[in-house]
């Protein structure tokens, strides 16, 4: 009996110990980060995560991902990866999702999954890639207008030229 009771302990010890270590983990990773069942429930958040959507410990914790925010993670896009995409590939970097969500506006992010069946959870971390997206568009309009700006005083260049080189002939 004492045998049992001493293994009990040990086991309990253990799993004391692991949740310590899932929980420093989350805290370290840099960005919203989630850990969902194999139902797709949330178990964990960090701060990251409650900060950057805008979301509190119980609005989150055990529910439905696709209902966070008053239903706000609802999309194909989400559905898409944790249904469809990871289910098979069981690793996934880099899944770009557009999603305006009512309370922060529009966000363009990479999220990273990975599902790991062995224990039956899946971890998925967010990057949010709207302000470079915004700079890449930004950029982009400028190449274009300074493209422009370019060719014009070309053409005037050259208009310019060739009628000092009439000049020059007389």
């Amino acid at each position: 009996m004492a045998a049992i009771r001493d293994d009990q302990a040990k086991i309990e010890k253990q799993q004391i110990m692991e949740k310590h270590y899932i929980e420093a983990l989350i805290e370290t990773i840099r960005g919203p980060f989630l850990i969902l069942d194999s139902s797709l429930r949330v178990i964990e958040a960090n701060a990251d995560f409650y900060q950057t959507f805008k979301v509190s410990i119980d609005q989150t914790e055990k529910e439905l991902v696709y209902k966070l925010g008053n239903g706000q993670w609802n999309s194909a896009a989400l559905k898409k990866l944790l249904e469809d995409i990871l289910p098979e590939k069981k690793i996934v970097k880099d899944y770009e999702v557009i999603h305006t969500f009512p309370t922060i506006g529009k966000k363009i992010m990479l999220l990273n999954a990975n599902q790991v069946d062995s224990a039956q959870l899946i971890f998925l971390a967010f990057e949010d890639i709207t302000g470079e997206r915004e700079l890449e568009k930004k950029l982009s309009e400028y190449t274009k207008n300074l493209e422009v700006k370019i060719a014009e005083r070309t053409k005037q260049l050259t208009k310019q030229i060739k009628e000092l080189e009439k000049l020059k002939k007389k």
